[in-house]
C-alpha cells in the first residue's frame, strides 16, 4: 500500500529541499570501489529523492537505479542527471516493501531508512542482503534518536529513529569497514536544527580481498 509522501510538497520549489550536494559518504564508497576494482558497480540508491547521490555516482560511472515515493523529487533527479549528460534508472516506489529483482554490487541509502518500522527492519535488511552480490557493500546512514535532541520540526509521525548502535547490528556477519556517529546541523525546514546520525559501511564477509 502506498504511503501518503510529504516530500511532494517539499521538493515542489525549485530549490533543492536538502543541500543540493551529494552525501558526505558518497566519496567514500568511490575510493573503497576503486581500490576494490569492480568495474561498472550496480548501485541501488534507496530512498534517492531529488536525485543528488545517484547522480553523483552515475558521473563515477556507475550503474545506477534509484527509488524513491515522491514522483515530484524523482522528477527533480530526471532534470539533475539530464543536466549532468548521464543517465540514472530512477523507479517510484516504497523502500519499504520494493522487491529487488536482480543483484547490486552496492546497495546505498542516506537518512531514509528509519521509514522501516522497528518491527520490519530485520526482515528487510535480509533482504536487502540477500539482494547483494559477492563482495557487495552496503553504505547506510540513519538518523538516531537522543534525549538531548528535540525533534526535527518538518519530522514525520511515521518515522521511527533508530537507536545507536542498532544499524551496525544488522552487519554482524559482515565486514564493517567504517563505522561512525555524529551530529550535524540542519535547515531542510527553514529552521536551524540537529540531527544525530549513525554512518555505516560494510561488506559481504569473505569477499577475498
Amino acid at each position: 500500500m502506498k504511503r501518503k509522501n510529504p516530500y511532494d510538497l517539499r521538493y515542489s520549489d525549485e530549490e533543492y529541499y536538502w543541500s543540493g550536494k551529494p552525501s558526505a559518504m558518497c566519496d567514500r564508497l568511490v575510493d573503497l570501489v576503486r581500490r576494490m576494482k569492480i568495474p561498472r558497480p550496480r548501485l541501488l540508491d534507496l530512498g534517492c529523492g531529488e536525485g543528488q547521490n545517484a547522480v553523483y555516482f552515475a558521473r563515477k560511472g556507475f550503474d545506477v537505479t534509484g527509488i524513491d515515493l515522491s514522483r515530484v523529487g524523482l522528477a527533480k533527479a530526471e532534470r539533475l542527471a539530464t543536466e549532468a549528460g548521464t543517465t540514472v534508472a530512477f523507479i517510484c516506489a516504497d523502500l519499504i516493501d520494493y522487491k529487488i529483482d536482480r543483484p547490486f554490487d552496492i546497495i546505498f541509502s542516506s537518512g531514509a531508512m528509519q521509514y522501516i518500522p522497528p518491527a520490519n527492519r530485520a526482515l528487510r535488511f535480509k533482504q536487502l542482503k540477500d539482494a547483494t552480490g559477492k563482495s557487495g557493500v552496503h553504505v547506510m546512514s540513519v538518523l538516531v534518536e537522543k534525549p538531548f535532541l528535540p525533534l526535527a520540526p518538518d519530522a514525520e509521525d511515521d518515522v521511527q529513529l533508530f537507536v545507536s548502535g542498532e544499524l551496525m547490528g544488522h552487519y554482524g556477519d559482515w565486514e564493517i569497514i567504517y563505522c561512525i556517529e555524529e551530529i550535524f546541523d540542519c535547515r531542510s525546514s527553514g529552521v536551524p536544527h540537529r540531527h544525530a546520525i549513525n554512518r555505516v559501511i560494510a561488506r559481504r564477509y569473505g569477499a577475498g580481498d
